[in-house]
Parts: C-alpha cells; sequence; structure tokens
C-alpha cells in the first residue's frame, strides 16, 4: 500500500482554502440603563467578557456616559451566547441590562 502525498503547490492552495474561510464577526454592545449598578456592569464585563479592573470600569464609565459601548468582536455564536448570558444573569439580579448585536 503506497501514500501519495500532496506536492508543496497543492499543500499552499489547501492552505489557502483554509485560511480564506473566516466566519462573520459581530460586534456585542452593552446598553446603558437607569437601574443596573455600575459595580453589577463591571462585574459582568469581567465575567463575560474576560476584561481587567481598569478596563471594565473605562467600558462602564463610557456605556454610563454615551449610552452604549463595544464589549467585543465575535463570530455569531459566541457573540450571541455571551447576549444571552449577560441577559441571563442581569434577569437573576434583578437588573434590565441588555446588550445588542452588530454585523462588523
Amino acid at each position: 500500500m503506497t501514500k501519495t502525498l500532496a506536492s508543496p503547490q497543492q499543500m499552499n492552495a489547501i492552505d489557502q482554502k483554509v485560511q480564506s474561510v473566516q466566519p462573520k464577526m459581530f460586534k456585542v454592545f452593552m446598553l446603558n440603563d437607569n437601574y443596573t449598578t455600575m459595580e453589577f456592569v463591571i462585574e459582568v464585563l469581567q465575567s463575560v467578557f474576560h476584561k481587567e479592573d481598569a478596563e471594565a470600569t473605562s467600558l462602564m464609565l463610557q456605556i454610563h456616559r454615551q449610552g452604549q459601548a463595544l464589549c467585543g468582536l465575535y463570530p455569531f455564536e459566541i457573540a450571541e451566547t455571551k447576549v444571552a448570558k449577560v441577559h441571563s444573569l442581569a434577569r437573576v439580579a434583578g437588573f434590565p441590562l441588555r446588550c445588542i448585536l452588530e454585523p462588523n
């Protein structure tokens, strides 16, 4: 039984095809409301979006002052999961905190 190895040109063509298949990315924005505490927003940014203290605080202030902030850029399924996680945590805590998705 003999195995046929791909030529370097064939391998290069395969690599280019694999690299060119990029998932469509979506922006996840967190929206401001008048009820969710700043501390809870920071906790969510740290636990769901894995932000460090300083970045979470900066994003929380941007949300508070500008009405929204970009929390991350993810493939659709991951973005959708993060939005659902934020909504679930907020609902359990009794807050109306919301996130939205936008195509990149």
